[in-house]
């Protein structure tokens, strides 16, 4: 059994050694004194083998964490193979490979566990050392700028594709510079290798040196408050203002583990007890930059930290001390473009809120606003369309009272990114805008000529859901301000439909850009032989700082002038109007103006000379039921002959999502109308037709 469990210990594949360290661990429970010393001896050589590969270290650290286990409050190993296992583990701390380096941290940590702070605090000179002579690089040598010539010639070589089509260095992607690095460590000292590349590559062995102290931590548990001094909390800051992201998320998790040292208990905390109580305001600043960071791993691993933080003290008395600075950020994450930091703030905002997240923001509402306008002019455009969507959630679900002081200040906020050159940007701050002003109609009257000329922009946008966020935010328009409101939209519904006509034979639905999926919400520029489009460009990576979309104010003209969208073809704006028509439907007050629009609306659906008519014809199946059901099933019949030649005709074409469409607006009409009702209908204006009717339980 011994002998099995050491060859896969010392395995050049991963999942054998892990194997091996499962194993291991039943051999420990079985109690077997004997297997435990023969194990302690492998794992010493190994452990002293200097020529011995990385995966065998990797797995004698793995093999020596699994024996400083206690079990049932019974040692598995000798108090000498203590001893050795500490030096062993601190002598891998800068092995040449980052994942010795780590299992060599989680022993550490696991010493800490069994002995208590003691480890610590032998080590603790080291640790630190470790960090701070880690923390910045060197400037380039002579010999080193030259290496870096020669891996700008390989990257050269290796970004040319089959179409001999070049790159830029700062193009290539992550899993590149990856390849490249260990190309480089087979031929040069890794530490040299890394310092060609991006910031946000490996910083030399400052990860793992930050990583061996939060396990470190993390083994010491609430035993390690006496150590938590101003030295210790200055590096550690120190780290969360790196200009490596890598270096910051760590970081991060070093804080998570500080505070997390201090779990809540019943009684009530007092600053001479509590390091972290007596630290808060610098924990609470530190949190909340990270929680506004512009790398979404760093938020998320802030947000890990500002849980632990706040969790970990023991009720509101405390927290309340923190919250000024920490509610905006916690709030604002909820609605993060990354699913990660979005989910995670939800649940600690449920935590710390407890159903009455409300009132907290009733309570904060000045530092609320100002971060959430702060945050409308980042340069990472996830974060204004974050910004914008909790602008409008301000509007329609706080207390109107409340938020009525700051309405000048947030509507500021979003016609700013109203202009913004990414879609998503622009399409929250519509949305939003439209519910700031069914809210405050009268503290937003004064804007209303600018933003009926970006809400009619928004309603032609290359974007669908960006024209039907206009629909939306129109018709509340109307509702805010009724019959004024409503002249002017139909009026515009009236030039949109009226324009299909117009529409010329050959459209581009995305022309001169490229056919490939948008990438982070917005529409690339085709790659031609303009070489100013890749050459000395910046390095994006995980939609963080990519690509920086400047924000409305760095543009002149609106929306329409900037490089990523071309301009608007009549079809869509045609297709706009169609959304504004479904939406008006489901105003009582504007059910006579619908009435007058769905002729117009049919006749429009009738042009079918342009190439994108199947577009605009699935948008009207994905509608009419929704004007059917506003109208009334008695209105409704009167215009329901004039769309089915439209519906038919969709049925049977070639595009599966306006054929689906079609069906489904069938069985939908059948449903509201009655099934014997609308073949009737069907029959009465072309018996043919009857021929196609889907076959199910919903005709």
């Amino acid at each position: 059994m011994a002998a099995n469990v050491i060859e896969l210990l010392t395995s050049s594949a991963k999942i054998d050694r892990d194997r091996g360290v499962n194993e291991l661990q039943k051999c420990l429970k079985a109690g077997n004194g004997d297997e435990s010393r023969s194990f302690e001896a492998a794992v010493q050589n190994w452990l002293s083998d200097k020529e011995a590969p990385w995966e065998t270290k990797h797995g004698a650290l793995l093999a020596t964490k699994a024996l400083l286990e206690v079990i049932d409050g019974r040692p598995q190993c000798s108090d000498e193979f203590v001893r050795l296992a500490e030096q062993g583990a601190m002598l891998l701390l800068e092995y040449t490979e980052s994942r010795v380096r780590l299992a060599a941290g989680e022993v550490i940590g696991e010493l800490c566990r069994r002995n208590g702070p003691e480890v610590y605090v032998s080590i603790k000179d080291r640790l630190i050392e470790g960090v701070q002579c880690n923390l910045e690089r060197k400037p380039l040598t002579d010999a080193e700028l030259q290496e870096q010539q020669g891996a700008d010639k390989l990257i050269e070589k290796l970004s040319s594709g089959p179409t001999d089509r070049k790159v830029s260095s700062d193009q290539l992607t992550d899993e590149l510079h990856v390849n490249l690095i260990l190309i480089h460590q087979q031929r040069r000292n890794s530490a040299d290798a890394e310092q060609i590349f991006h910031d946000t590559a490996g910083w030399k062995s400052l990860e793992t040196w930050m990583k061996c102290l939060q396990c470190a931590i993390n083994g010491c548990g609430r035993k390690f408050d006496p150590h938590i001094d101003q030295d210790l909390l200055e590096l550690v800051f120190q780290t969360l203002n790196h200009t490596n992201r890598f270096v910051r998320e760590t970081g991060y998790y070093v804080c998570g583990a500080l505070v997390g040292c201090n779990a809540s208990s019943e009684e009530e905390v007092s600053p001479n007890e509590n390091s972290v109580y007596r630290h808060g305001d610098l924990f609470a600043q530190q949190l909340a930059k990270g929680l506004a960071d512009n790398w979404s791993q760093v938020r998320l691993a802030s947000s890990a930290a500002a849980r632990e933080f706040l969790m970990g003290l023991p009720n509101d008395g405390p927290r309340q001390k923190f919250f000024p600075i920490l509610i905006p950020p916690l709030c604002l994450n909820r609605y993060y473009v990354a699913e990660g930091v979005r989910i995670y703030n939800q649940k600690t905002w449920a935590q710390l809120t407890e159903g009455r997240g409300k009132e907290f923001v009733e309570m904060y509402i000045k530092e609320v606003v100002t971060f959430y306008v702060a945050q409308s002019e980042a340069d990472n455009h996830a974060v204004r369309e974050a910004a914008c969507a909790c602008i409008a959630e301000l509007g329609s679900k706080i207390d109107q009272d409340v938020v009525r002081p700051w309405v000048a200040k947030l509507l500021d906020a979003l016609l700013v990114c109203f202009k913004d050159q990414s879609w998503p940007v622009r399409d929250a701050a519509c949305v939003a805008c439209g519910n700031f002003v069914s809210c405050f109609p009268e503290e937003c009257r004064s804007s209303m000529d600018t933003l009926y000329v970006l809400f009619y922009e928004n309603l032609e946008d290359n974007i669908p859901s960006v024209r039907q966020g206009a629909a939306i935010a129109l018709v509340n328009v109307v509702r805010a301000y009724g019959n004024e409101a409503m002249e002017r939209v139909v009026k515009k519904c009236q030039e949109g439909l009226e324009g299909v006509a117009h529409q010329p034979d050959t459209s581009e639905k995305y022309a001169n850009l490229d056919k490939a999926p948008a990438t982070y919400g917005v529409v690339k520029r085709m790659r031609d032989n303009d070489m100013d489009l890749h050459t000395d460009k910046q390095m994006y990576s995980c939609g963080s700082l990519a690509p920086k979309m400047h924000r409305g104010g760095t543009r002149s003209g609106g929306c329409m002038d900037h490089q990523f969208r071309r301009p608007s073809e009549p079809w869509e704006l045609g297709e706009g109007c169609v959304n504004v028509v479904a939406e008006l439907s489901r105003v009582p007050e504007a059910s006579s103006a619908v009435n007058k629009l769905i002729p117009q609306l049919a006749k429009a659906a009738s042009h079918r000379h342009y190439t994108h008519h199947i577009n605009f014809l699935e948008s009207v199946c994905k509608v009419l039921i929704i004007i059917a059901k506003g109208v009334g099933k008695r209105a409704f019949k009167m215009h329901l002959e004039l769309f089915l030649d439209d519906i038919f005709y969709s049925l049977s074409c070639d595009n599966p999502l306006t054929s689906t469409a079609a069906s489904q607006c069938l069985s939908q009409l059948s449903t509201f109308l009655g099934a014997n009702i609308l073949r009737g209908r069907i029959e009465q204006f072309n018996p043919r037709y009857l021929q196609q009717l889907p076959v199910g339980p919903p005709m």
